[in-house]
């Protein structure tokens, strides 16, 4: 247990490369190959916890049950988050396992499928806003709120699409389970695509409930249960920046978290990419959290030593 511990969320660059590497063999290639690179921050002697995206698996899931529906019954979003949470699980499991065992290196990895703990009060139930699934027409749309009670909204002019809730994670569930593993010595892939999101009855007991999680602010939550040294967040580039995208853009190495909360006031990371990370890193650290780092996936072993990356410390 000297070890330092990380906890590594991974990006959907990680689990789907662009659209034309989708199948499931397409996925395990790419979650190898960003397995290659958790290796080599395990062989720099940190202990891990991974945390994965799950949108467009999802996505996949709910197609599916949507061209199916004439022959079986559909499956409830809810449990297509729970289906993907073991399966990209295992992916990630096997992947690591293989990436170890490859390269002579002690190690074992197990899967925790997570529940994540929200209020069915949150705000997001009585106004979603989640875009899910596959595009429809106007008409279309319009038609499944009627006969099927969603909600819908169009998207991006791209389309009309369902709309669920996205509430903020509370408590997760299997927090001791996954420090137990830990204490053993394993790796652990756990809270897949923000873990499936449960309500907690008067009694103790939980219900699933149809939404989605915000994967980023729940690794954070479950990076602040554990007591992480070190939250890291990878994704398709190797840190934050300013003024991305502009000739005067400049990636930040080493912030303050009160200098990114007034970067982020400011407007300077898009709150459908960056900014839902910097959200994250800001309540990690404003819960007692240490060190935070976004960077890439080929940039991790770097950035846990202090190489690359932006480092976001108290």
């Amino acid at each position: 247990m000297s070890k330092r511990l990380a906890l590594i969320a991974i990006g959907g660059n990680s689990l789907i490369k662009d659209k034309d590497h989708q199948t499931v063999q397409d996925q395990y290639e790419a979650a190898y190959e960003t397995c290659e690179h958790i290796a080599d921050v395990i062989a720099s002697g940190w202990r891990v916890v991974v945390t994965h995206g799950n949108g467009p698996q999802v996505g996949f899931i709910l197609l599916r049950s949507e061209l199916a529906r004439h022959a079986i019954h559909e499956v409830p979003l809810v449990s297509c988050v729970a289906d993907t949470l073991g399966a990209i699980g295992w992916h990630l499991q096997m992947a690591l396992g293989n990436v170890l065992r490859l390269r002579g290196m002690p190690g074992h990895v197990a899967t925790v499928v997570t529940q994540c703990v929200v209020d069915a009060a949150d705000p997001s139930f009585a106004n979603p806003t989640k875009p899910i699934g596959m595009f429809y027409t106007r008409e279309e749309a319009l038609k499944h709120a009627a006969e099927r009670g969603w909600t819908v909204a169009e998207d991006s002019n791209r389309g009309w699409r369902r709309v669920v809730p996205s509430p903020r994670p509370l408590e997760v569930v299997e927090v001791e389970a996954i420090k137990a593993l830990l204490e053993a010595g394993v790796m652990v892939v756990a809270a897949g695509g923000g873990g499936i999101p449960v309500v907690r009855g008067p009694d103790g007991t939980l219900r699933g409930i149809d939404a989605v999680i915000d994967k980023d602010l729940a690794s954070s939550l479950l990076a602040t249960a554990l007591g992480v040294d070190t939250l890291v967040i990878s994704t398709a580039v190797p840190g934050a920046f300013v003024d991305f995208g502009k000739p005067t853009q400049r990636m930040l190495e080493r912030v303050t978290v009160a200098e990114l909360k007034e970067l982020h006031a400011q407007g300077h990371f898009g709150k459908g990419s960056m900014g839902p990370k910097v959200a994250a890193i800001i309540q990690f650290l404003e819960r007692g959290g240490r060190e935070a780092i976004i960077t890439s996936p080929e940039l991790l072993a770097e950035a846990v030593e202090g190489r690359a990356g932006t480092h976001v410390t108290p």
